[in-house]
């Protein structure tokens, strides 16, 4: 098997110092041992850009050789439907070395659920700010909250702490990772690599996840 290494990294100076390149480097050599490294792509963001040039070069090539796109660093961009959508629609073979449980399908589940929890969130936010507007709350620094602003930021917090946030986002994906016959350690293992917490902040473990996935079956007869 051979490789095509891409490497991200987040400012055009960051690239040219190659602080955290080297990382990525070791991380991937790492991985795929001593199967031979055709050739590496790093991509400089910048700003809010979607644009990869570099990855869109990196999976032409593998490709062309019929090799395995090897991925540094996925983090964040498992969460982005767009990157996923191409990684799917090119056919190309990846593997990312912190998502090692990944595949192109369970990813876009990930990349799916989060977009629309970041469009539930954005719109909860803008209701709650206009209500507060049309209260005639000043927004902006803290100082500028009345009492009972604060008091009502209190009772949102505790309420969010006892639905418990982390619990709520994990079982989503529990849920729909177990339809595609995912076992439970393996979501745990995704779900860890994705850089989720559970209740308490730590890891999931197998029954963890399992316990969320029953919680979760239960709560709907």
């Amino acid at each position: 098997m051979k490789y095509v290494a891409y490497y991200r990294v987040s400012t055009s100076k960051q690239g040219q110092s190659g602080l955290g390149l080297e990382a990525q480097r070791n991380t991937v050599l790492a991985h795929i041992k001593d199967a031979p490294l055709l050739t590496e792509f790093t991509e400089v963001e910048s700003g809010k850009s979607n644009k990869r040039p570099e990855l869109l070069a990196a999976i032409a090539y593998a490709k062309k050789e019929g090799a395995v796109l090897v991925i540094a660093k996925l983090d964040r961009l498992s969460r982005n439907v767009a990157f996923i959508a191409t990684l799917m629609e090119t056919g190309v073979d990846f593997v990312a070395c912190d998502l090692p449980e990944a595949t192109p399908f369970t990813l876009h589940i990930f990349a799916a659920l989060a977009e629309q929890e970041r469009k539930l969130i954005s719109g909860r936010t803008k209701a709650a700010l206009d209500v507060l507007k049309s209260k005639g709350v000043r927004l902006g620094k803290p100082e500028n909250l009345t009492e009972q602003a604060r008091q009502q930021g209190l009772k949102v917090r505790q309420l969010n702490a006892t639905e418990n946030e982390h619990n709520r986002k994990a079982t989503a994906y529990i849920t729909a990772l177990r339809k595609q016959n995912l076992s439970f350690n393996q979501i745990a293992q995704l779900l860890n690599s994705a850089g989720f917490k559970a209740s308490r902040g730590g890891s999931f473990n197998q029954k963890q996840v399992q316990r969320l996935y029953e919680r979760d079956a239960a709560s709907k007869f």
